[in-house]
């Protein structure tokens, strides 16, 4: 009897531990914001010199983890499966320069647009292609499972290509560009915007864009109560300041939409 009693109790015991942890757990989540970023977006998110993650969005994100009371981690991803990494739980949020498509909507909850962007056509200085027509028969690269993809599909131009290739972020893409392998790269206007002011008389932007588009931030489908918290810290940084002060401090203007 003694033993069925004292077997009863270490049951008992091990549940109790078992519902603890999970309580802890949750608690922990509550307190503790997973954004998962492309650590190679510049300006939006990157790693400096000391390879520290830096950027609009993440000083954005610090910003608005601070109104909500939480803390924040940013975990760099494979940006081709951050759909899939939000959907699983292994992150919060999706927050580096995420392009609001309808598509995208499908699957995510999105916060209002805070950044006006657009798909753009970079070339070298001193290239011939100067026009959106020249990209006939040429390479062109981008990264892969972006914004840039979708916007280059919608082009008529896309059909007279030679070949479109992938890459797993923009440096690559800028990189493959520079050493002559690349014709044109189409890409986010507020990267290359960015890299432009560092790398002077390298790159040039052909006039004619291929999308307008607006930055939102990512939120797991079902997580409405997230998503309100979230709008409610962005909204409170409009009109306190501080999402003017951020920009400017990364574009030397306010380009927060309100």
């Amino acid at each position: 009897m003694k033993r069925r009693i004292a077997t009863m109790i270490l049951i008992v015991t091990a549940v109790l531990l078992i519902f603890s942890g999970c309580s802890n757990s949750a608690s922990k989540k509550d307190d503790k914001l997973v954004i998962g970023i492309d650590d190679k977006f510049a300006p939006m998110g990157f790693r400096d010199e000391d390879n520290n993650i830096v950027g609009f969005d993440i000083d954005y994100a610090k910003a608005a983890a601070e109104k909500m009371g939480t803390e924040v981690t940013f975990q760099p991803i494979d940006w081709k499966t951050k759909e899939a990494e939000l959907s699983s739980g292994r992150i919060d949020l999706i927050w580096n320069g995420y392009t609001i498509t309808d598509e995208r909507k499908e699957k995510v909850l999105f916060t209002k647009p805070y950044l006006k962007n657009a798909q753009v056509i970079v070339t070298l200085s001193d290239s011939k292609v100067t026009k959106l027509a020249d990209l006939e028969g040429k390479v062109v690269g981008l990264q892969s499972l972006s914004s840039a993809s979708d916007a280059l599909n919608a082009s008529s131009i896309k059909e007279k290509v030679k070949t479109v290739t992938e890459f797993a972020d923009n440096v690559q893409a800028l990189t493959d560009l520079k050493s002559g392998r690349l014709d044109a790269v189409v890409i986010d206007e507020v990267v290359i915007n960015y890299y432009m002011s560092k790398e002077e008389d390298t790159f040039t932007v052909l006039e004619e864009s291929l999308a307008p588009e607006e930055y939102g931030i990512g939120v797991k489908k079902g997580n409405e109560e997230l998503l309100e918290k979230l709008q409610k810290a962005l909204d409170e940084m409009n009109e306190d300041g501080t999402a003017a002060e951020i920009s400017k401090s990364w574009f030397g203007e306010d380009k927060v939409l309100k």
